[in-house]
């Protein structure tokens, strides 16, 4: 698990710079899957979702042949299989400048999904996690705006228990592996997802991503 996502850190990190106004959802999609699998990778763990601008905002969107524009937000949900075990993050980049509304609902969700990993450790019911990126958004004003849950549980098939949901009754155990994914989508301006696997040890939480969760402004 370490593996795959450290692979999907990598590719994202070597493609990075390469993503630019007047490409395609599509053409992003292909330079990463392609890194991936340059970097080892039996193939995507699941249907890449590349969203730009207002295809941002559609949180079960998938990847289209819109062309990215200048102050763009970007959300790349991706993953890939390493040793039949599979990876999952989300990144949001935006093409240009960020405008302020864009930074400021960002910063939101970036210390929204840090709550929810602080709450990880053992004993610790799944929808304690939930919770604590959920009340923060809502606090904030944006609770109307977070439409699904915070996680799911990943191994040999992308989407298992522990689901992290806010009536879910699972008490957190160490080994288990899961997304923690908190979303603020607004209708026909952006959408902004951040999405770590995490995993609970003996006496907290691991994030197996390590790619920077930093706002990043692609010029």
């Amino acid at each position: 698990m370490r593996n795959a996502s450290h692979t999907a850190d990598k590719a994202l990190q070597n493609i990075l710079q390469n993503i630019k106004a007047g490409m395609t959802e599509t053409a992003v999609r292909d330079m990463l899957e392609a890194e991936m699998k340059n970097l080892g990778a039996a193939g995507p763990s699941f249907q890449t979702i590349i969203g730009s601008g207002p295809n941002s905002a559609l949180c079960h969107y998938g990847t289209g042949d819109r062309v990215l524009q200048e102050g763009d937000s970007l959300v790349m949900d991706f993953g890939c299989v390493m040793d039949n075990y599979c990876s999952d993050m989300t990144r949001t980049i935006v093409i240009g400048q960020a405008s302020d509304k864009f930074k400021s609902v960002y910063a939101i969700l970036k210390r929204a999904q840090q709550n929810a990993i602080d709450k990880v450790k053992p004993g610790v019911k799944a929808s304690e996690v939930d919770y604590a990126a959920r009340k923060y958004i809502s606090d904030k004003g944006y609770g109307d705006y977070f439409i699904h849950r915070t996680g799911h549980g990943i191994g040999l098939e992308v989407h298992e228990m522990p689901y992290i949901t806010e009536s879910s009754e699972v008490i957190l155990k160490p080994g288990m592996i899961f997304s923690v994914e908190p979303g603020i989508y607004l209708n026909g301006e952006f959408g902004i997802r951040i999405e770590d696997l995490v995993m609970v040890t003996e006496d907290g939480a691991e994030v197996l991503n390590q790619f920077s969760k930093e706002l990043i402004e692609i010029k």
